[in-house]
């Protein structure tokens, strides 16, 4: 069998997927499993979809009695194909967008990595839709000298995708030790569907991308989940995010990507930050 050549299965039940039609904006995808509790928004990391960053926390997260929602970003996974460049803040706007088209404001706001970047941005650009926010796997900024050399090489990287994108994921889950598999297959299948150009102009908007200069404690709480094993996002700009921010810390010892198969070792941590920013406190515990 060729490589990677298996049906492309999800590994697990996901939530309902629904699309979300927002006059002004488009159409959004979203998982949404529905009920009655505390409206949670997840927000997906770069390269990553809804499902590839939370398949792992979404049935934790739904049997501690919240509502799950989680949001594919533009130009990856299944969310919108804008004809303008992509931007972080139109992805912050999409989600507050869809949040209010559901009726599901306020919400606590959990976001990862590159979500983490959008979800400053909505507490920044749309308050009135956050009850509470959690960082995790995530910083204030990706300036330093090593990330910005990696992200000079994302205008080959996209081009590289645009021509053969199909060799490209399936490489790069390779060197990531990935084996064929059901499991592998689902995710190659889900990386697919990504836009090669908006991957890439994704990655130099996080280049760009410094809350610095304007982000502060919040009028609403905040926490910061702390990957402790972090190779991407060094623990140590975690911390400085959570002391910008004056929000506990609560720590998973994760690496970057173990997010999706170290469910047991990170959950706990979240479900213990979503307690501390108004979650449901009694069903965590």
């Amino acid at each position: 069998m060729p490589k990677y050549a298996r049906p492309p299965v999800p590994p697990i039940e996901m939530p309902p997927a629904r699309t979300v039609r927002v006059p002004d904006r488009g159409e959004l995808f979203l998982r949404d499993s529905g009920g009655a509790g505390p409206a949670v928004m997840l927000l997906h990391g770069w390269m990553a979809d809804a499902d590839l960053n939370w398949c792992g926390a979404y049935e934790d997260l739904a049997a501690a009695g919240y509502r799950v929602l989680a949001i594919d970003h533009r130009g990856h996974g299944r969310g919108l194909r804008q004809l303008s460049d992509f931007r972080l803040t139109d992805c912050a706007a999409d989600a507050a967008a869809a949040l209010r088209q559901l009726a599901a404001t306020p919400a606590l706001v959990v976001g990862y990595s590159m979500g983490g970047a959008i979800a400053q941005l909505m507490v920044r650009d749309h308050p009135e839709v956050v009850a509470g926010m959690v960082l995790s796997g995530t910083a204030q900024h990706w300036q330093d000298p090593r990330t910005r050399r990696a992200f000079k090489a994302l205008g080959v990287l996209g081009l590289i995708l645009s021509v053969a994108p199909r060799a490209t994921w399936s490489a790069g889950l390779r060197r990531a030790g990935l084996r064929d598999s059901p499991e592998t297959a689902w995710v190659l299948s889900e990386m697919m569907r990504h836009s090669a150009r908006d991957i890439a102009e994704a990655g130099r908007e996080l280049g760009r991308f410094d809350s610095r200069p304007w982000l502060r404690p919040l009028p609403m709480p905040a926490a910061v989940v702390l990957t402790t094993r972090d190779e991407l996002v060094a623990p140590e700009k975690q911390r400085q995010l959570a002391a910008a921010l004056q929000a506990p810390v609560f720590e998973a010892p994760i690496s970057h990507l173990e997010i999706t198969t170290e469910g047991a070792a990170y959950n706990p941590a979240l479900l213990q930050a979503l307690a501390a920013v108004g979650g449901r406190q009694a069903v965590a515990a």
